[in-house]
C-alpha cells in the first residue's frame, strides 16, 4: 500500500499551478488538506488525518530553483515591442495529399503583402492556418477541396519581441503562458521563433492579455 506522502506528491503534481504556490510558500495547508482528503482516503481506502495530510505537504521540496527565477526576470525585463492584430480566422484542415499544394498556392496569393497576419502549422493529422480576415476568400476558394475541421472567427494576436537570451533560459514561456491562464484566458494557438512570441486569443480577451503581457516585468516570479 502507498504511503500518505506518495498519494499526495502524486495529487499536487497533477497541478503545476499548486504545485508552485506550494513552493512559494501563498497556500493555506490545512485548507488544501481538506480539499484534498477525500482523494486520499479513496486512493488509500482509508480514513486519513488532516494532520497527517499537512505534514504530507510541508515534506514536499519546493521545484522551483532561486537562480533560475533571477535568469527568467531577467529576460522578461528585456522584452520588447508586444504587437496587437485583430481580425484573425483560425482554420482547421485534416491532412491529405494535397494540403501541402494548396498550402503554396496560398503563399503565392499571399506574397507581397504586409499588411497581414499568416501562421501555417502542419500536425500529424491535422493542418492550421490562421490568417486576416481579409484573405478568407482565398483560403476558401483555393482548400474547397479539402475536409474543413474548424473556422474560428473573431480572433486576435498578441505578439512579443524577445530578447536573444530568451533560448538560453528555461521557462521564460511557462512563466509568460502562467500569467494569461491564472486571469482564466483561454489561448487558441501559440506561435513562436526565436525571438517572437504569438498567442491568438478571442476578441473579448485581448484587452485582458495585452495588460497582463505588458506589465509582466512588474510581476512578481
Amino acid at each position: 500500500m502507498k504511503a500518505t506522502h506518495v498519494v499526495v506528491e502524486e495529487i499536487i503534481k497533477k497541478s503545476p499551478f499548486l504545485e508552485e504556490a506550494l513552493a512559494e510558500g501563498i497556500i493555506n495547508l490545512s485548507s488544501l488538506s481538506r480539499q484534498i482528503k477525500p482523494e486520499i482516503d479513496e486512493e488509500l481506502n482509508k480514513d486519513v488525518q488532516i494532520g497527517a495530510i499537512v505534514m504530507a505537504l510541508k515534506r514536499l521540496s519546493p521545484k522551483f530553483d532561486p537562480n533560475l527565477k533571477i535568469k527568467v526576470k531577467k529576460v522578461i525585463n528585456r522584452l520588447g515591442d508586444i504587437t496587437v492584430r485583430s481580425k484573425i480566422t483560425y482554420f482547421t484542415f485534416n491532412n491529405s495529399d494535397t494540403i501541402i499544394d494548396k498550402q503554396a498556392q496560398l503563399l503565392k496569393v499571399l506574397k507581397g503583402k504586409k499588411d497581414i497576419f499568416f501562421a501555417f502549422s502542419q500536425g500529424v493529422y491535422e493542418t492550421t492556418i490562421i490568417l486576416s480576415d481579409s484573405e478568407q476568400n482565398d483560403v476558401e476558394s483555393i482548400f474547397s477541396n479539402e475536409s474543413l475541421v474548424q473556422a474560428t472567427k473573431g480572433l486576435s494576436s498578441i505578439t512579443i519581441k524577445l530578447p536573444s537570451e530568451n533560448a538560453d533560459v528555461s521557462g521564460i514561456y511557462y512563466f509568460i503562458l502562467k500569467k494569461i491562464a491564472w486571469e482564466g484566458i483561454n489561448i487558441l494557438d501559440i506561435i513562436s521563433t526565436t525571438h517572437e512570441f504569438t498567442v491568438i486569443v478571442n476578441d473579448e480577451s485581448i484587452d485582458r492579455a495585452f495588460s497582463i503581457l505588458k506589465n509582466l516585468n512588474k510581476g512578481d516570479y
